[in-house]
């Protein structure tokens, strides 16, 4: 999967079985232009306002996927440390200020509610940062789950996924996703994947939300985070509207999305190594983000009373 990879990205992850928690960084290369587009209704975010087409800045040296809800977001802080060692950030008269944008999952509910990845871990990250591309129960993805609807001892363990596809001429397009959904996740074919398990199958969110039943735990608690990656040129319109598309492929992919009580949020990271049609770009990044979502919890493994879809299914 890594070969979808765009030149000069490296994404590294620090993972902790113990508190069932973790941190995904991507290292963007210099001259990268990025933004991002909130959906969900709960985020937890570092930097969105300056990934915005109105901020002057061209985006962010790094982007950050941590769980631990809003503690989680501390891990930037070692990101912005490790960059300011390796002279990476915006250059000012007073020296250079590395920016990290970041959006958090909620993991707290899974394993360790008092271990939250902290600036050593986001850190650490950067330091394991590569070209090889880690799936499943890692990183971000460690203590995510889906299909929460009806608590704990019906959902689903949730992961990190990768998937790219390549254009006509060599350019690529990639997406990375912390699955933590607050509905199922389904399949080209609309088939469920993983989501709230019945003993036998998997029930639909919204036909229980039709008939009548309530959320258990209803505030906050679900998160599909996406980071598309290119190596097309783009300007930073071009990139927001790349982010807003992928967005699509998170509703695609996650049933339902983008919800009161989801944090959704899609960034575009475009390293401007490759001339590639915008609108192209923006097709694919819908295509590659939902195939990433099922990534996510297709390569999950089980965690403490979360089975893994490849359980479930067995």
């Amino acid at each position: 999967m890594s070969l979808f990879l765009p030149e000069g990205v490296l994404i590294g992850s620090v993972t902790d079985r113990d508190g069932w928690t973790g941190c995904t960084v991507v290292l963007c290369p210099e001259g990268s232009v990025a933004a991002c587009e909130v959906r969900g209704g709960g985020p937890g975010t570092r930097e969105s306002d300056l990934l915005s087409p109105a901020a002057s800045a061209p985006g962010a040296n790094a982007i950050l996927l941590t769980g631990g809800s809003a503690y989680g977001l501390a891990a930037a802080d070692g990101v912005v440390g490790w960059l300011a060692e390796q002279g990476i950030g915006f250059r000012t008269r007073a020296g250079i200020v590395p920016l990290v944008a970041g959006a958090v999952v909620f993991d707290l509910a899974l394993g360790d509610a008092d271990t939250r990845p902290g600036p050593e871990d986001g850190y650490a990250a950067c330091i394991a940062a590569k070209r090889t591309v880690e799936r499943g129960t890692v990183g971000a993805g460690t203590g995510c789950t889906v299909g929460k609807l009806l608590g704990p001892d019906t959902w689903t363990k949730g992961g990190l996924g990768f998937a790219g596809r390549t254009l006509a001429g060599g350019g690529k397009v990639a997406a990375l996703a912390a699955v933590n959904a607050f509905g199922e996740i389904v399949g080209e074919d609309g088939t469920i994947l993983a989501g709230i398990w019945d003993g036998t199958g998997y029930s639909r969110t919204v036909d229980l939300l039709a008939a009548g039943q309530s959320p258990l735990r209803p505030w906050r608690e679900a998160t599909t985070l996406v980071c598309v990656l290119t190596d097309a040129e783009l300007t930073k319109t071009q990139a927001w509207l790349v982010s807003r598309a992928a967005s699509a492929g998170v509703a695609r992919a996650v049933d339902p999305a983008a919800t009161a009580v989801d944090g959704d949020v899609v960034y575009c990271v475009a390293t401007g190594r490759t001339t590639l049609d915008p609108l192209a770009v923006a097709a694919l990044a819908a295509d590659v983000a939902a195939a990433a979502i099922r990534d996510a919890v297709m390569q999950a493994t089980g965690a403490p009373g979360c089975p893994a879809a490849a359980e479930r299914l067995a």
